[in-house]
Formats: structure tokens, sequence, C-alpha cells
């Protein structure tokens, strides 16, 4: 684009705290319909206690997203960004409102039946995370960093409110006949309100922010095909047509997929690790391995607490730029080394009391978050748009298969238990 330098410089920088504000609510609802879930799962043992619900929809849930965003990884050059992420959103709000009415339809019953819905539901939320995740984070990878920052911080901050908000409902129903249903309820009537508030504000308000479209402008100048809806969106899309027809692509040409993950290799396997390891744990462990302690029927609820919260600090750590890892082989360290956490959480379920488990439970959602930024702040570099967005797709494809993996590998924690 023929502009100077200090006008790109302003456009750059109009709108950039909004968009940064759009960005983590929009992390916020692509998880908070999965996160509300996870944190009324006290609910659905005392629903469904021989059916593992904590495993069985972790386990019913990742197959789906890995599945989705193979598929999309290997088309995302194809795939319209905006209506990818719309129907993500649409999807999410969809689920949670059927999981209102599957409860209100059973009364709360327990049944194969009703288990088997939520199931069909919890895979429905799997591809809807595909779709979001690997579609927000591929086109804020076109962007700057401190968006994908904000997007990275909305999902750990849909964790740490949920976590509070279940505490709040547990406290206010505790004493209250059904009391745990309705806590229940009034969780997933949130949720359901806040899908709907990120379908409107993707749809209609970030796509016009002066930032956005000038990095999507830049992008599609680059050869870019992916954000042709979003730009026609932001009506500008005859502008930037007739520019590309006039030969003002930059460059057509680019990495294949195939020789970007060549390059990224070592951030790819650090997400899919990070991940691996957490999954294990989190949260089947905690609600079914970490046995009885003072807290009673609090103590998962404490422990699923305290993990989102210290995921949710450690993704601002990065924005201290002295506390930033960079180093590419820092990170592949500091990631192996955390699979030292295993033999600590197995021997402090067997010997210790809560506060130790407590202690390591902090270390891992600190550790989950502020490596999972560090990456994904860093990867995109060094790119143009369109490989900056086939990256992105990547790099969440390599994360949500160590989540798949992980959530798998959590059952090994049952074996001699007597759960099986």
């Amino acid at each position: 684009m023929a502009v100077g330098d200090s006008s790109q410089t302003s456009i750059r920088l109009e709108g950039k705290f909004g968009a940064n504000v759009i960005c983590w609510i929009l992390g916020i609802g692509s998880l908070i319909s999965w996160n509300s879930l996870t944190s009324i799962e006290d609910y659905y043992y005392d629903v469904f206690p021989d059916y593992h619900p904590s495993r069985v929809l972790t386990l019913v849930y990742q197959p789906f997203a890995f599945g989705t965003m193979a598929f999309a990884a290997y088309n995302e050059s194809k795939i319209d960004t905006r209506r990818r992420n719309i129907v993500g959103y649409i999807i999410f709000f969809a689920g949670t409102l059927a999981l209102i009415l599957v409860d209100l339809g059973t009364s709360g019953k327990g049944s194969i039946g009703s288990y088997m819905g939520i199931c069909s539901i919890v895979a429905a939320f799997g591809f809807a995370d595909a779709l979001i995740q690997g579609g927000m984070l591929g086109d804020l990878a076109l962007m700057c960093p401190e968006f994908i920052q904000s997007f990275l911080a909305g999902m750990a901050a849909a964790g740490a409110l949920t976590s509070a908000l279940r505490l709040v409902t547990k406290a206010v129903f505790n004493d209250i006949d059904d009391g745990l249903r309705r806590g229940a309820l009034l969780f997933l009537s949130i949720s359901t309100f806040f899908e709907f508030f990120c379908i409107f504000l993707y749809a209609f308000v970030f796509a016009k922010l002066p930032i956005v479209k000038y990095y999507r402008s830049k992008a599609a100048l680059e050869g870019s095909l992916t954000v042709s809806s979003d730009l026609s969106a932001a009506g500008i899309q005859t502008d930037l047509t007739q520019k590309l027809v006039d030969g003002y692509v930059e460059n057509l040409q680019r990495l294949s997929n195939k020789e970007l993950l060549f390059q990224n290799m070592d951030y790819a396997l650090d997400l899919f690790l990070i991940f691996v390891l957490t999954l294990s744990i989190f949260p089947g462990f905690l609600y079914e391995n970490t046995g009885e302690h003072q807290l009673g029927s609090w103590y998962p609820l404490v422990l699923v607490a305290t993990f989102n919260i210290w995921d949710l600090i450690s993704r601002y750590i990065p924005l201290i730029q002295c506390l930033k890892l960079e180093s590419r082989k820092g990170l592949l360290a500091i990631v192996m080394l955390r699979f030292l956490l295993v033999p600590a959480f197995s021997f402090a379920a067997k010997y210790a009391d809560q506060g130790w488990m407590i202690m390591l439970v902090s270390i891992l959602g600190l550790t989950n978050g502020y490596l999972a930024v560090c990456v994904l702040m860093a990867a995109p570099k060094g790119y143009k748009g369109p490989e900056q967005n086939a990256l992105g797709n990547l790099l969440v494809f390599f994360l949500l298969g160590g989540i798949f993996l992980g959530a798998a590998l959590d059952w090994l924690w049952l074996i001699g238990n007597g759960s099986f």
C-alpha cells in the first residue's frame, strides 16, 4: 500500500485498545461453554455417578476438536475465516442452550438417554472449538502479538470466571433443596447469553475497527484469501479487489504447510507437550484421584479454581518484556521439565495433604498459561499474511492434538484404584 510510515503507524494504533478488549472477550467466548460444563461437573457426578463425567465428556470433546482442526489446518487457505468463526460461536450458543433444555426436559434425572444427549452436545462443542481456536489464532497471527495474548488471556479468564462463579453459586445454593441443579442452570444461562454477545461482537464490531481493517488489508495484498468476507463486512472489498486486479499483490508465493511446519517443529512440539501434560491431570485427576480432605465436596472445585486463576495470571506475564521467554531451546527445556509434575502429583495424591496438592495445581496452571502464550506470541513472526494464518492453524492443530492425547492418558490414573 502506498502510504507513508507515519500514516501506517497512526492506523495501526487507532482502535488498538478496543481490539485488545474484544479479543479478550472473544477468548472468553471460545471456552466459556466448555469451562461452564467442567465447572458444574460436581452436579453431573451427582446425576451420573457411575459414568465418570469429567473424563468421559473430555474424551468425547477432544476427537471432534482434533479431527475438525486437522481438516481445517489442511484446507485453511480455502476456508473463509469470518464464516468459520461465526459458525463456531453460533454452535457454542446453541449447544449451551441445548444443555439447559436437556436438563429441563428430563427434570434433572440421570438416564443413559440424557447422558448420551449431553455427550452429543459436547461433541458439537469440540467441533466449534476447532473452528474458533484455529480461525481466531490464525486470523490474529496476521496482526500483532498483543492480540494473540489478549485472546489467550480471555481463554484463561473463561476458566477463572466460571470457577469463581461456581464457588459463589455453591455457597448460595448449597443449603437449598435442588441447589446443585439450580446453580448449574444459572451457570449455563450466563454462558448462553455470553456466547450470543460474542456472535454480535465478532460479526458487527471487530471487523470494522481501523487497526483490524489495516492488518487484514495488508494480508490480502500479500495474497491471503481468508479475509475477504471480513473486508467486505468492513466496506472495503471493492477498493481492495481493484488493487489486486491492478497488480498490487506483493507476493502470491507462500511456503507450503510442510515447509512452515519444518521451520517451526519445536514450537509445535512445545504446544503438544504442554497440553499433553496439562490434560492428563486437569480436570479428571483433580475430580477423581485426589482423595478426601478437610474441604470435602469443595475440594475439587477449589483445585479447578486454583488452576484456572494461575493459568489466567500467567498469561499476562509475557507482557513484561524481561520476563518473556523467547529462546527456542529454553522453551523446549522448560516444557520437558514440566513432566516432573507427574510423579509429584502421584506422590501428593497418596501421601501429602491438600496444601501440597494446591501448590502443585498452582504450578501446573502457572506454567501452562505462561509457556503457551510465549510460544504463540513468538512463532508467527517473519512471515507474510497467508503464511501466518497457516502457521497459526498448524500450531492449534498440535495444541489440540496434545489435549486429545492428554485426555486419553488421564484414564491411566484409574489403573489400580478399583475404578474400572
